[in-house]
């Protein structure tokens, strides 16, 4: 009876975990592969546009320098390059990030990650990190790509938190994103839940800084999450692929 009772509880558990789990292609859609360290060479940029061509996630995100490099070698590819501006910082002015903005676009980017003005943020300039996301957003949107803020809320109360999910609610970007991965924290789950409750369905969020495994992965797309940054791409898609093949024996 014992026995029975605990085999029950293993099948239950095994079902659950098959419910939980989503398809590769659900899962390899939710990633933009980072490459963003500042040591890489122009070679393992290319191998990691390679890798990310394997394993067909969702983007590349490179440095602005590297990003002619990325669109050739992603070209034909399912894969969409991508690139970073005002980043890591957001310290730059609004004309300079435009014209990183621009200049993205002009060599292939299909999305930014731009940094808000922290500073400003903090210095409770709400106007004038809305005029600067805003112009960025224009300016992608024209262009046909796709905006997401990167709060960097290891420097932000839950206020200020808020208050930039408001400002990007009212400037209609894509995403919202919590962090560079160059602060001292990353994407935790009390901020990915502050920042689903306090955003419209239209925004989506994105998680950056700490998702390196597949559990955390999970977590974070279960906390509504609809994209992730991470450079152990492989590992967790590896991961999810020997457990998708071990529940469907």
């Amino acid at each position: 009876m014992v026995c029975s009772g605990w085999l029950e509880i293993r099948n239950l558990q095994s079902a659950m975990a098959m419910i939980s789990l989503p398809s590769y292609e659900e899962l390899a859609a939710m990633i933009d592969h980072s490459l963003l360290r500042p040591e890489l060479t122009e070679a393992q940029v290319e191998e990691g546009c390679d890798l990310a061509m394997r394993y067909l996630v969702a983007t590349v995100c490179v440095r602005p320098a590297d990003l002619p490099l990325a669109a050739a070698r992603l070209a034909g590819s399912p894969v969409r390059p991508t690139t970073v501006i005002g980043f890591p910082h957001g310290g730059q002015t609004t004309e300079a990030k435009l014209f990183e903005a621009r200049q993205a676009l002009e060599a292939g980017a299909a999305e930014l990650d731009m940094v808000l003005n922290i500073g400003k943020l903090l210095s409770r300039r709400f106007d004038y990190v809305e005029g600067e996301i805003r112009s960025i957003r224009e300016t992608a949107h024209a262009a046909g790509a796709l905006l997401k803020v990167i709060f960097e809320n290891a420097y932000l109360t839950d206020e200020l938190k808020i208050e930039a999910c408001a400002i990007s609610t009212r400037a209609a970007v894509d995403f919202v994103k919590t962090s560079t991965g160059f602060a001292p924290g990353g994407a935790t789950d009390h901020d990915l839940r502050l920042m689903r409750r306090h955003c419209p369905p239209s925004i989506q969020i994105k998680a950056a800084g700490g998702v390196r495994t597949l559990d955390r992965a999970l977590e974070v797309r279960a906390l509504g999450c609809s994209r992730f940054g991470a450079t152990a791409t492989a590992a967790i898609l590896d991961e999810l692929t020997a457990r998708l093949e071990k529940t469907s024996r």
